[in-house]
């Protein structure tokens, strides 16, 4: 059996992921877009609920790539810290720092020490359901009583009108349903959800659900005729499907003006072979 080396996708390759992903592409369509199967796609838009992670941003103030790139060709040719910074218009205690913390002038890569800046730099701010205990117990309280996020946060906007510490947003609610990274409510709390969804989607995905499965040229039952309304006619007949356990299905037919009721065992929903049958 052979096996698929782990993709490596790039900044680009993500970003159409996430454009295809607000578009309402199903995680297939995204897959068979990069070749790939659903559960890689699924790795990608899972860590932060199906939620677009915001751009990072560095400082105005932070050293950049190519000023590092100085540091380095500067240490290489014996340049001292503060003849280095003086070519940088920084301070000298800043080029000591970024040197020292980054293994000291013979270890000194400016790549590196880049990446580990950035890595460094990426510090997420604890939730607010994180820091307040009271608050995040009220929320799961009100989950579990099959509240939705949005009434949860007009509930607490009512009894705390005053104190806006002990208020929350419906979007936080979710975002910290949806990133269980965040670590403030548990994951069983999904379920109380009326979507019951793990993750969050486009809206514009319920406009492309799959419609297999659906009745085709189905008619609504508001169509009918207003004939059928009276049952004065003889030979309108209605049909459904009974569902038992262990897949065990009977199809009825009542004749709407006698009342008489047919009743067959069938042995799965075959929609066309069930009628076919009782026919």
């Amino acid at each position: 059996m052979t096996y698929r080396t782990r993709i490596k996708y790039t900044s680009e390759q993500k970003s159409e992921i996430w454009d295809r992903w607000k578009r309402g592409e199903s995680l297939k369509e995204i897959g068979r877009a990069f070749d790939r199967g659903s559960s890689s796609i699924y790795g990608q838009v899972s860590p932060t609920g199906g939620i677009r992670p915001s751009p990072r941003r560095r400082s105005d103030l932070a050293l950049t790539l190519s000023e590092r790139e100085e540091i380095s060709r500067g240490i290489a040719v014996g340049q001292s810290m503060r003849w280095i910074a003086s070519g940088l218009d920084r301070s000298p205690s800043t080029i000591c720092r970024e040197v020292e913390r980054n293994g000291g002038p013979s270890c000194y890569r400016a790549s590196r020490a880049d990446q580990l800046a950035w890595d460094r730099a990426h510090r997420p701010k604890p939730c607010k359901l994180a820091k307040d205990s009271k608050l995040r117990d009220a929320v799961a309280i009100k989950l579990e009583l099959e509240w939705s996020p949005q009434q949860i946060a007009g509930w607490l906007k009512h009894k705390y009108a005053g104190d806006e510490s002990r208020q929350v947003s419906h979007e936080t609610i979710y975002r910290t349903l949806f990133i269980q990274a965040r670590g403030a409510l548990k994951k069983e709390l999904q379920q109380h959800l009326r979507s019951k969804r793990a993750i969050r989607r486009s809206v514009r995905s319920d406009k492309q659900l799959d419609k297999r499965g659906q009745i085709p040229d189905l008619v609504s039952i508001s169509e009918r005729p207003a004939s059928v309304e009276d049952r004065a006619l003889q030979g309108h007949w209605e049909g459904d499907l009974i569902a038992g356990s262990n897949n065990t299905y009977i199809a009825t037919l009542v004749e709407r003006h006698t009342r008489y009721v047919m009743l067959m065992k069938v042995s799965d929903r075959d929609s066309d072979q069930r009628l076919d049958k009782t026919c």
